[in-house]
């Protein structure tokens, strides 16, 4: 069946309707850049504007970044505080939420990069923060949001997210650096067989990752930035 994926982050606000049989966009994706501030009902009306976009009326998932705990937003990192103790399922007029690494990590456990491994996966997201999903036997663990461990006295995102290496120009050994300390961190922490790295930089793979050394192995998420959109559709299927 379709069903309308929307990947909430901090810079943008992505959505497609996804063939949660086969884990491909129907349509070409539409982003519009998140409201500053990003209040909930700035937020909600970017969604709003995108179910009118596909003309959508059926199922819709959507994800959110920060822990959501039966619909209901408890933390929020990259978005406007406001959010904290929000019902985003109400919100949104009924729609699945969830947090955006874990839609991430559904993705590609289902159809990408994490099909048919056994044992500890965990997916980071690298964008505006660190997102996390942690699988242990293709079943999920919620809400890990391990982007806050701390790093050098700092939250690791703080140290490690893509937009760090942005903001402060740093080349990409600098930053490969940073990420390959805070992988060992998580490396230590699960002893994880996979860990997939996700989020935009993701395109960007093979700048940073053979720079990477650890046990165990490194990999691309396979449906890159798309990730967030399909898992949502995934989540909100399986809620049906």
């Amino acid at each position: 069946m379709n069903v309308l994926g929307i990947d909430i982050g901090g810079s943008g606000i992505k959505g497609a309707p996804v063939d949660t049989k086969t884990g491909e966009l129907v349509a070409d994706r539409l982003r519009i850049a998140t409201p500053e501030p990003s209040e909930p009902d700035a937020v909600a009306e970017v969604v709003a504007e995108i179910l009118r976009h596909f003309s959508w009326d059926g199922p819709v998932g959507i994800t959110f970044p920060g822990v959501v705990v039966d619909g209901v937003v408890r933390s929020a990192a990259n978005v406007d505080r406001s959010w904290i103790g929000t019902d985003a399922a109400r919100l949104f007029d009924g729609a699945t939420v969830l947090n955006d690494a874990d839609a991430a990590g559904l993705a590609e456990m289902r159809f990408g990069r994490g099909k048919g491994q056994h044992g500890t996966v965990l997916m980071l997201t690298f964008g505006t923060g660190i997102g996390s999903a942690l699988f242990t036997d293709g079943v999920l663990v919620p809400n890990t949001e391990l982007g806050h461990l701390e790093l050098n006295g700092k939250d690791a995102e703080h140290r490690a997210a893509a937009r760090v290496r942005e903001e402060h120009d740093l080349s990409w050994e600098k930053w490969s650096e940073r990420v390959e300390r805070y992988l060992k961190h998580v490396e230590m922490l699960f002893s994880p067989s996979l860990i997939v790295i996700g989020g935009g930089v993701s395109k960007k793979a093979d700048k940073f990752l053979p720079r990477i050394h650890l046990d165990t192995p490194v990999v691309p998420a396979e449906l890159q930035n798309e990730a967030g959109i399909i898992g949502a559709a995934h989540a909100a299927e399986a809620a049906r």
